[in-house]
């Protein structure tokens, strides 16, 4: 037996990532044509409503200490793809701060058919609560897939987020197929 769960939360976290930062360089996204092939007939881009999103989390016990966000994506209907890397932004308290891509990673298109599954995985370094240097007090990560439009707000209960050199000490790595 899978354990879906934990995957499916972090395709839907991903998913959430991946909205918010996406801009495939083109015009208005009518949702005619999101696959990035200039109307010739390949498969759309996944959107946030065409996947069922969860997400699952291993907390960052203390300050100093590395946690993960896992975003599973879970597709319904007809096929789609998620070419690139999820777009995310954590914000707190009237500020927001985009999550750099893991450059350790390598994105890949993927193709979810029917019952497929992706994830993708937020890693942050907890800062401490009222430490100095201060933490990102992070209330919400919102995320967005590449080539969509549609962006999904994540409540953030994981504990503050450090900060590098003025910016989050966090990444997004890319896509991963899951399931069988």
């Amino acid at each position: 037996m899978r354990t879906t769960h934990t995957l499916t939360a972090a395709v839907t976290l991903a998913s959430a990532l991946l909205l918010t930062a996406c801009d495939d360089g083109g015009g208005a996204d009518d949702g005619a044509d999101r696959g990035g092939d200039g109307g010739r007939g390949g498969v759309a881009a996944c959107g946030l409503g065409d996947v069922d999103v969860r997400v699952d989390a291993s907390p960052a016990p203390a300050a100093g200490d590395t946690g993960t966000v896992t975003v599973s994506l879970a597709r319904s209907g007809g096929p789609c793809t998620l070419d690139g890397f999820p777009a995310v932004t954590l914000a707190a308290d009237g500020t927001t701060a985009e999550v750099p891509k893991d450059q350790a990673a390598a994105a890949q298109k993927l193709t979810l058919a029917e019952g497929g599954e992706a994830s993708f995985t937020l890693t942050y370094v907890r800062g401490e609560a009222g430490g100095s240097p201060a933490g990102l007090a992070v209330r919400t990560a919102r995320f967005a897939l590449p080539g969509a439009a549609e962006t999904r707000d994540v409540p953030w209960s994981y504990g503050e987020v450090a900060l590098k050199a003025g910016k989050p000490d966090a990444t997004v790595g890319a896509f991963q197929q899951a399931g069988d």
